[in-house]
């Protein structure tokens, strides 16, 4: 048997794009084995490309985690969040396409139609199978997808329940090129900490709100200092009006108290680290469609 050294290295990236809340993020999570993309039930968790890393051997995998494309783009953060996913498709080597099982809507024809143009290999993930009671109906529906779009390959899978995660895995490393690893073999993403630690507040604040918050809520990390094995980080979090501030905060402070409780169990295991979380409210009306208030946010970044 030939030592791995003696083996051709490949890497690649791959984009997993799709509509918003079909799983794209819980997928990321899955095929790295580790969380670093944040996800909840409420569609547009996912605001930037979040690249997530796979080295095993001589295959590395570099995954672009992206925002849900929508047909719906009523402000500046929406469509901040389609070019982010667009973008994503440009020069990789594979693209992952993810649908909701037996769902086929207006805005999953859009991202079909937009992959039409794409140079590299579509896999089509149909997403959540292991939740359809008749898994006899399956068969017929990959058909129907298979004659609205042309792919690659056409794989059922569960992203939560791990099911069929390797056969997507092994498929993509099969389109990857022959090339040396772009990351070190340690890294997971390219994402800075406090990139990391705003997503992780944020995913807190979706989670314990649902749709009593709309979008207009972003989190700003202020401060993020090292004091021996203290790691303190102070977020601001910004609403546009003052009910959602109220809303936010909860009776008593209780609400966000319990956000930061969740966000900091969440970074310890993240930082491997004892933190300090300091989070504040304030309201910043019309951010969300200011684009100058955007980029200083940090939602100018196309990066893979």
């Amino acid at each position: 048997m030939p030592n791995s050294s003696e083996q051709p290295s490949r890497c690649g990236y791959v984009a997993i794009v799709g509509r918003p809340n079909v799983g794209k993020s819980t997928l990321l999570n899955h095929l790295l084995g580790q969380k670093i993309s944040i996800t909840s039930r409420k569609p547009q968790t996912t605001r930037n490309n979040v690249t997530g890393i796979k080295t095993e051997g001589n295959d590395q995998l570099i995954f672009v985690d992206t925002p849900g494309l929508h047909l719906n783009q009523p402000k500046a953060i929406n469509r901040y969040m389609n070019r982010a996913a667009s973008t994503a498709m440009k020069d990789v080597d594979a693209i992952v396409f993810v649908v909701d099982k037996l769902q086929w809507t207006d805005e999953d024809e859009m991202v079909a139609r937009q992959l039409e143009h794409v140079k590299c290999p579509v896999i089509l993930a149909v997403n959540k199978v292991d939740q359809l009671e008749d898994k006899e109906v399956l068969l017929p529906h990959l058909q129907i997808l298979s004659q609205k779009i042309n792919v690659a390959e056409i794989i059922p899978l569960s992203a939560l329940r791990e099911i069929n995660i390797d056969r997507l895995e092994q498929l993509l490393l099969s389109y990857m090129p022959e090339s040396v690893h772009l990351f070190p073999e340690d890294q997971i993403t390219d994402r800075s900490s406090r990139f990391m630690a705003a997503e992780i507040v944020r995913e807190k604040i979706t989670r314990q709100l649902g749709d009593e918050l709309p979008y207009q809520m972003a989190v700003e990390i202020e401060e993020f200092k090292h004091d021996g094995n203290l790691l303190t980080i102070s977020a601001l979090i910004l609403v546009e009006r003052d009910g959602q501030k109220r809303i936010l905060i909860g009776d008593r402070g209780e609400r966000i108290k319990l956000i930061g409780q969740q966000a900091r169990l969440d970074m310890e295991k993240l930082f491997e680290s004892k933190i300090m979380l300091n989070l504040w409210v304030k309201v910043k009306s019309g951010w969300s469609d200011d684009e100058r208030a955007l980029r200083s946010l940090g939602y100018n970044d196309f990066q893979q």
